[in-house]
């Protein structure tokens, strides 16, 4: 019990960035416009955590976390499509799909050359995989692409490895929970979806 204690105490910013992240998980699974809010404030914490375990890409991640927290707020509450209906739960159309698996082939391959040639981490491939596939994941997120949910899926198990590794364990606790619920959560929006399509 004391250690958790003096984990809490030494490791604050990880804890409170990890109860964050699991407001911000139920409000997306309840596609609540406030977790974009959310995702405001939890990168700002972490843009801390992970400078400090050196985990570079992550950390520049966390930026665009916050930008991405901006945009993703306007796309939801002034998006529209094409017939000009708010933006709904969708599928991806199949030619996306390849210009999406292109995109993040690309970013991977650039991250990770970043990290390797320009800083000192020790995790550049995995760092740089995990980061480009969040790029898309969170973009695909703002278009409420259900498919998001399995990017998010790999993005997630990747993470928990990778913060065990690192000793990031209240992010890392953070991101099984993710795993697990990213199945959950493509199944709460496929419910949605149909009922949607009802209305």
């Amino acid at each position: 019990m004391n250690e958790i204690i003096n984990y809490i105490h030494e490791n604050w910013m990880d804890v409170l960035g990890a109860m964050l992240g699991l407001l911000y998980l139920y409000l997306e699974m309840k596609e609540n416009i406030w977790m974009w809010i959310v995702g405001t404030v939890m990168p700002m914490i972490y843009i801390f955590v992970l400078y400090k375990a050196g985990i570079y890409a992550d950390c520049g991640m966390e930026v665009y976390y916050f930008l991405a927290g901006i945009y993703g707020f306007v796309m939801w509450r002034f998006g529209r499509t094409k017939d000009r209906q708010p933006i709904k739960i969708s599928h991806t159309p199949r030619q996306l799909k390849n210009t999406l698996w292109v995109v993040t082939l690309a970013l991977w391959i650039v991250i990770a050359t970043f990290l390797e040639k320009m800083t000192d981490s020790t995790v550049p491939y995995i760092d740089g995989l995990s980061t480009a596939m969040s790029i898309v994941a969170l973009w695909m997120l703002s278009r409420k692409l259900i498919e998001q949910w399995w990017v998010w899926f790999a993005v997630d198990a990747i993470s928990v490895g990778l913060y065990i590794y690192k000793g990031i364990y209240g992010r890392a606790i953070l991101y099984s929970i993710y795993t697990v619920m990213a199945i959950y959560g493509y199944y709460v929006w496929k419910k949605n979806m149909i009922k949607q399509k009802l209305l």
